[in-house]
């Protein structure tokens, strides 16, 4: 059993992940502010809403990655496993399974793959780039074996309206992302589980020796991500109506993106939900900003790219101080 007290002496830098946080939220600002003004369509509701939709899918796996972050590791499984949960979920409402158990099998099949990331990287000792990356190749095999890369459609009204539908005016999967946010950053910020993942990306080696169980929370954390990647999944086969064995495919990056730019450190230790929660929205801004003012997709790449290295740039001198 851990030594909580001992495991709280472990240096974990939160007033950074403050900071980190405030900067992010100023820099979404300034975003807002802008395409406000360049594009009379950009603050609108149904706009917002729209921005609010598209998103919901990366801040619910940039989420899991938060955690895998945290630990100084990486996910890069996810969108494979998004595609697998929807193939599962289809396939199983087609052979006529109940509709609650065929969604349980897909976020099951996501917890699966996540349990074995954790136990190549915890008991295997593989480093997580090497480990989420063959899960990534084989995942992705699996879903396109399943039916031979031929799509599932005709999926029934009472599984896509979870994509499709609005509840009170709010679109299901923002509802959906908000709940998940709300529980995740819970259980970082407040509980012990949290803490442990915090002492296991600052300093692994004195979180093991002052009790805590390193490969638990590491397989922990690699569940949540493939769970959190399932549930997305699911979401993304209701939204499309159909469950595409492609799907999911580079999503990866863009859960790694919203995580850096939140302030999750690259380096482990660092990071927060509402970060990340701020970080996914700054990515369906900037796409969708862009688009309004007719700025090309190669483009929008580009400048992408540029505030993920920036984020990571900026990280590092942090670092330094």
């Amino acid at each position: 059993m851990a030594n909580e007290n001992a495991v709280k002496k472990i240096p974990i830098n939160l007033s950074r992940t403050n900071k980190q946080l405030l900067s992010t939220f100023s820099g979404l600002l300034i975003l807002i502010i802008v395409f406000t003004v360049l594009s009379e369509y950009f603050f609108s509701l149904n706009n917002i809403l729209t921005v609010a939709t598209q998103t919901a899918v990366i801040a619910i796996i940039a989420l899991g990655q938060t955690y895998v972050m945290i630990t100084a590791g990486i996910d890069l499984s996810i969108g494979s496993n998004m595609a697998l949960a929807g193939m599962i979920t289809a396939l199983s409402i087609k052979a006529s399974v109940p509709l609650p158990l065929a969604m349980l099998l897909g976020l099951l099949s996501g917890s699966l793959v996540g349990f074995i990331n954790g136990i190549f990287v915890s008991y295997g000792k593989l480093p997580p780039f090497i480990a989420t990356l063959g899960t990534m190749t084989a995942v992705r095999g699996v879903s396109l074996t399943l039916t031979q890369g031929i799509p599932i459609s005709g999926l029934p009204k009472t599984f896509t309206r979870w994509g499709t539908d609005a509840t009170l005016g709010i679109p299901n999967p923002v509802i959906i992302m908000v709940l998940l946010v709300l529980i995740f950053g819970f259980i970082l910020a407040k509980t012990k589980l949290g803490r442990h993942v915090y002492a296991v990306g600052s300093n692994f080696e004195a979180a093991r020796l002052s009790g805590v169980s390193t490969r638990k929370t590491l397989i922990t954390v690699y569940v949540f991500s493939g769970l959190l990647a399932a549930c997305a999944g699911l979401i993304m086969a209701a939204r499309i109506v159909s469950a595409q064995p492609a799907a999911g495919d580079g999503y990866e990056l863009d859960a790694v993106a919203s995580s850096v730019i939140g302030g999750t450190s690259t380096m482990g230790g660092e990071g927060s939900i509402a970060g990340t929660f701020i970080g996914a929205f700054v990515i369906g801004i900037l796409r969708n900003g862009l688009n309004l003012i007719g700025v090309s997709p190669f483009i929008q790449k580009i400048v992408i790219g540029a505030v993920i290295v920036g984020s990571v740039f900026f990280d590092k001198i942090k670092r330094r101080d």
